[in-house]
């Protein structure tokens, strides 16, 4: 299909490229100019640029005169020179769209340009990473450039608090991660007074890593939480229970759906004949009575259905030091993706605690959502939003779809010389370890460089372990091994080095071939005692006036030429050995994953090769590749150890691969389907909590509010009656006095000529009229003070109570498929009725709170939850010690008191503020 298409409308990525041609030739044009100015005169061009901007250009107006400044102060700065293709990759991340450029091609530079052109607009620029020390390492590092144009450059990771962290956010240009920019936000909405808000309104956002940011991780809302009441003691039950249980006589595992069902005793076939031993495959009895219940399905035996499946899943789905590793006590997740672990983050509903129960540790209490976003929504608000990868063209389809970004494949600056070869399948896992320890054996005896990635932990030791049979000396670098990140992939390129990775993306540090001299001069001067800070700063190519960094830079410099002659000659040892050989042990789910790995070898034209190694063994050749596939391996008789070739076989494997991205873009497309139904909600109650933090006066909002009671309220009184003698006035009067109408206020003379509209404008001219006295008796400026802290309370309350009440919404829904109604409609409207219901009660407690009010109430706003911990995506998110939130007794809650009552309808009906 696509073949046909471009014979039709030819290349149309040929022809983006031609376009951005045309305007890189511009900015080449005035090269000359800008290399003969001063560095005065560079710099001076900030200012002239704002100006322009100021008299009405557009930023493409500028765009040439904006890269060219930022180019020449890259050379001057940093002593790097964009390339024709880095300054196409900046002009496709300036129109907001994705560049997919590959390893090596210097994204990290591209960034600067669009960058320094947007932030002239003094609106802010995000420039977001996959983890701490990226965001840490490309301030310091890009951001010289823009401090020497005058530019201010902020950095938001994890453990910079208060006025530093609102000041990064003032700054024009802000590095972060995805985690701190999407929790900032999420905290913002949840601070009581304006001077504690860090963001700015949301305006460009240059995403790195853009697959892995906003596909990989977009499964994984961010959410923060406060600690829940609940007992952890039925996790340990439900842990012990689960581990008497047999697979197949008491549960049935769906791998591809990752799902667990207990059996439910005896199974007939379609003539009703019982299958023979079926009345013992009864999981559901044995829950019964191990949990000393009669009906497990019953409504209020839920909360025992929850764990046992959750304790079931924990202890027979989720494989330690696959899917987590235990650590100083604690769970941590292993990120299927990038293998790094995921400091912070919690598995949720439960199953973090199951987990914790299966492996006898301390078992932490759930906690109670207090705002919760996916990333979709969070980076679908800025105003205009950008990313750069080595691999998105895959994914291109979910790019446009979710965030209306096309991918755009800029030309490498050199040709490619790597020699991509055909996989190597074998009929099982031994046949197919055999080969890749022969073909490391093999190349290593060259002295060739060897990168062998897995997709587990698991395999990277098994690996070893062989390795170390065979006396081959290597380097294993996986979640286990974090901290020596860095130091493994720097080196990975040197001749005869072997090393094992889990899972390549997003490392941020180039393989080079011979190895990496500025890595070792930096590692020699922390072993000679040197400070990082100072090692940075000596690394840097500008270096300031202090004795004590010239000094450093000195010595930085000699260790480094040192190392550099020794990496030039072993560089040109190993592009004689044949460069850098990848070796992938199993295709990942992900074909964007595998480039991804592909993608460490032949940077900048350098050689090398890569070759997969499969077996039909493999996961997901086991469950996703066809049986007829499956079926010539057998009928052919291979050997263990014979490699097949054959086409279908291959084409098998890209489609199972097409069959796993579509099932996964269909879970993203899930997740967001039902995150655009609360967003629309987030939004407005944001919004709310936004006018009263900006000190808005919010008198028209109450009167508004008090007008939606009385319309809500007389319907009930009045409804089904034909004359307006047959209302129930009395009722009506009661009704509203423990809101805010005092019994006997309101007198009417002539009830028949009364209608709806008008008893309406009776009792809210009364209502008014008895506000206005409140507002004389405690004061207007205070009374508007008074408004804000209760509103504020009020909807912080509720949308809590919402949150908790949409997410039990949602995982009950999807059993509406099984009645033909499809469970995200169904989500929508009930959400919405939810909300209405919130909205209603949010209103009816605020007027009431506030017709109450005292000279003697307090205008101090409260925190209605505190933050115990914050949980998503990505690296750098602390834990901290949970702290108790008393849980809130919800309005349609049974009464505490034991009346059989809602709450609201008993002891809930006085205000406390009454």
């Amino acid at each position: 299909m696509m073949s046909l298409l471009k014979v039709i409308f030819g290349d149309i990525n040929a022809k983006e490229v031609k376009k951005l041609e045309k305007t890189v030739d511009q900015i080449e044009a005035l090269e000359g100019k800008y290399s003969a100015m001063s560095d005065q005169e560079l710099q001076g061009m900030t200012a002239l640029l704002k100006e322009r901007l100021f008299k009405g250009e557009t930023l493409d107006d500028i765009l040439p005169d904006a890269f060219a400044t930022a180019r020449e102060a890259g050379k001057r700065v940093l002593g790097m020179r964009a390339y024709r293709v880095q300054l196409m990759g900046g002009i496709v991340l300036h129109q907001g769209r994705i560049a997919e450029m590959k390893t090596g091609e210097g994204k990290t530079l591209v960034a600067t340009l669009p960058a320094y052109l947007n932030a002239l607009s003094g609106d802010g620029v995000h420039i977001v990473t996959v983890n701490d020390y990226l965001a840490s390492r490309d301030k310091e590092w890009m951001g010289k450039i823009h401090e020497f144009l005058g530019l201010k450059v902020g950095c938001v990771v994890h453990g910079v608090e208060g006025e530093d962290r609102k000041n990064a956010y003032l700054s024009d240009i802000t590095y972060g991660t995805n985690n701190e920019f999407g929790f900032d936000y999420l905290r913002d909405n949840m601070v009581m007074r304006q001077e504690r808000l860090v963001q700015r309104p949301l305006n460009f956002a240059i995403v790195d890593e853009v697959d892995s940011i906003l596909v990989d991780e977009a499964r994984t809302p961010l959410i923060i939480s406060g600690e829940s009441a609940k007992s952890t003691d039925l996790y340990r039950v439900a842990n012990m229970f689960a581990k008497t249980l047999k697979n197949e006589e008491d549960f049935k595992i769906d791998e591809k759906a990752k799902t667990i069902t207990l059996t439910d005793g005896v199974v007939q076939d379609k003539f009703g004949s019982v299958e023979e031993g079926s009345e013992n495959r009864n999981g559901v009895k044995k829950a019964e009575t191990y949990f000393g219940i009669t009906n497990l399905s019953d409504p209020e035996n839920l909360e025992f259905s929850h764990h046992i499946n959750q304790a079931i899943r924990a202890n027979y789905l989720m494989k330690r030091d696959v899917d987590y590793i235990v650590k100083d006590g604690e769970v941590i997740i292993v990120d299927e993706f990038t293998g790094r672990l995921m400091y912070g983050r919690r598995y949720s509903n439960g199953l973090h605690q199951a987990i914790e129960a299966k492996e006898n540790i301390e078992v932490r209490k759930e906690s109670q959502t207090l705002a919760t976003i996916t990333l979709q929504n969070y980076f679908r608000m800025y105003k205009k939003l950008a990313g750069m990868t080595g691999t998105a063209k895959t994914e291109e389809e979910e790019f446009r779809h979710i965030y209306n970004m096309d991918v755009v494949m800029v030309p490498t600056n050199r040709p490619i010389a790597r020699l991509d070869m055909e996989d190597g399948i074998y009929k099982n896992l031994q046949g197919k370890f055999n080969a890749v320890l022969n073909d490391i054996e093999t190349r290593h005896a060259t002295g060739q460089p060897i990168l062998v990635g897995t997709i587990s932990i698991e395999t990277s030791e098994f690996l070893s372990t062989l390795l170390k049979k065979k006396g081959i000396k290597h380097e294993v670098l996986n979640a286990k091994q974090h901290d020596r990140e860095a130091e493994i992939v720097a080196q990975a390129g040197r001749f005869g080095a072997v090393t094992i990775a889990t899972n390549m993306a997003g490392r941020g540090t180039d393989i080079v071939l011979g190895g990496n001299p500025e890595f070792l001069a930096k590692r020699d001067m922390l072993k000679k005692g040197y400070d990082e800070a100072l090692v940075l700063a000596a690394a840097s190519p500008i270096v300031g006036d202090e004795p004590e960094v010239q000094e450093a830079k000195k010595v930085y410099d000699e260790l480094y030429h040192s190392h550099k002659v020794v990496n030039d000659a072993e560089a040109e040892q190993v592009k004689a050995a044949g460069g850098l050989h990848i070796i992938g042990t199993e295709r990942h789910e992900s074909r964007r994953i595998d480039n991804q790995l592909r993608g460490r070898a032949g940077r900048q034209g350098d050689p090398g090769s890569t070759q997969f190694y499969i077996s039909f063994e493999d996961d997901l050749m086991r469950l996703f590749v066809s049986e007829r596939a499956k079926s010539i391996v057998d009928t052919l008789g291979f050997e263990e150890d014979m490699q097949l070739e054959n086409k279908l076989l291959t084409k098998s494997i890209e489609n199972a691969q097409k069959k796993v991205e579509g099932r996964n873009f269909g879970i993203r497309k899930h997740v967001l389907q039902y995150d655009d139904v609360m967003n629309m909600q987030r939004e407005i109650i944001y919004g709310q909590r936004n006018k009263v933090l900006h000190g808005e006066d919010l008198r028209d909002n109450v009167m508004n509010m008090i007008e939606k009671v009385i319309e809500r309220t007389i319907p009930m009184f009045t409804e089904g009656y034909k004359y307006p003698e047959e209302w129930d006035l009395e009722g009506l009067f009661n009704h509203l006095h423990p809101l805010f109408l005092p019994l006997g206020s309101v007198q009417i003379d002539r009830v028949e000529d009364l209608t709806k509209e008008s008893l309406k404008e009776i009792i809210l001219a009364k209502a008014k009229e008895i506000y206005a006295i409140k507002e004389e008796e405690i004061e207007i400026e205070r009374m508007r003070e008074v408004e804000r802290a209760i509103l504020l309370r009020v909807v912080d309350l509720h949308w809590i109570d919402h949150i908790d009440a949409m997410d039990d919404l949602k995982q009950g829904i999807g059993l509406r498929a099984i009645g033909q109604q499809d469970p995200v409609i169904a989500y929508k409207m009930e959400g919405f009725e939810m909300f209405d219901e919130m909205i209603a009660n949010i209103q009816e407690e605020t007027v009431k709170a506030l017709f109450h009010a005292t000279i003697q109430t307090e205008t101090e706003r409260k925190v209605v939850a505190k933050i115990t911990n914050t949980s998503g995506t990505g690296d750098g998110t602390s834990t901290k010690k949970p702290v108790k939130v008393d849980k809130k007794v919800g309005r349609n809650d049974p009464c505490p008191c034991g009346s059989g009552k809602k709450y609201k309808k008993c002891h809930g009906a006085s205000y406390d503020g009454e």
